[in-house]
């Protein structure tokens, strides 16, 4: 009886040894991911970071596109998650550098003056064709010399891209989702939430991206369908090509004496 006893004792201390170990090895695992996820999104605790907002350019009031408050839900998660806090600007009031604080920009540079400011200064070798007017070089990107146009509804791209400029380790990022429609910049939240872990594990830390994404069949599955196009990364942040600078050139000139018109680059 007494051997049974002292049997059964050991195994309740085996099982709750065991069960302890299990319980610090996943807390240890999971405050490892905590940590590396909030080093790549430059989020520790208590931490304060901006979400910068568009208007929607189908309007001329000023209010938000529906996709974009969705794709303000989705990173409001994710910073949830980092323990971090947001303040939700409007782009026409932000009025700051970056590197102190995380910035969320979402919208294009035709709704978001922030991300013009971004693509002009962070992505050179990006162009967007600004141009309203109808046509199928309406929202259309230039990166590197190649042309991406938009099928609204059909096949949309979208920027994704992580930037310090190339600074400190200790400067918080500017994550950019700069799409051709509402919808793509949902898109592009979604695809940062979910991939984050293997964008972490490709590109480091504190590793500069630029993301070209694809977004197919909006019309009928939303933001859900992605395709990653390439990484331009190199192509966005390298000048743009002389023939591009001559071509704009020459459409500035031609806007002079026949009105704006073509493709250029966004500037804020």
């Amino acid at each position: 009886m007494t051997d049974n006893l002292r049997e059964i004792v050991l195994g309740v201390l085996a099982a709750g040894v065991t069960a302890a170990l299990g319980w610090f090895a996943r807390t240890y695992l999971w405050q490892r991911r905590l940590r590396r996820k909030q080093g790549f999104f430059g989020l520790p605790h208590h931490s304060e970071c901006l979400l910068v907002v568009g208007r929607d350019a189908a309007t001329t009031e000023w209010a938000v596109a529906r996709n974009d408050v969705f794709a303000l839900l989705e990173l409001s998660a994710l910073i949830k998650d980092c323990g971090a806090n947001a303040d939700v600007i409007p782009h026409d009031m932000t009025q700051q550098g970056f590197g102190e604080r995380t910035e969320f920009c979402i919208g294009g540079p035709v709704s978001n003056r922030r991300t013009a400011a971004h693509l002009q200064s962070l992505l050179p070798g990006v162009a967007v064709n600004t141009d309203a007017s109808p046509g199928p070089d309406r929202a259309a990107f230039t990166i590197g010399g190649e042309r991406h146009l938009m099928e609204k509804g059909v096949s949309e791209h979208v920027l994704l891209a992580r930037l310090t400029a190339g600074q400190r380790e200790e400067v918080r990022p500017v994550f950019l989702c700069c799409g051709q429609s509402a919808v793509t910049n949902q898109a592009a939240a979604r695809y940062l939430a979910r991939h984050h872990t293997r964008l972490l594990r490709k590109y480091g830390a504190s590793g500069d991206f630029c993301l070209l994404l694809k977004v197919v069949n909006s019309q009928a599955y939303g933001p859900d369908v992605v395709e990653l196009v390439s990484d331009v990364t190199r192509a966005a942040t390298a000048p743009p090509p002389p023939s591009a600078s001559t071509s704009a050139s020459a459409s500035a000139s031609s806007s002079e004496t026949g009105g704006r018109r073509g493709s250029h680059r966004a500037t804020s």
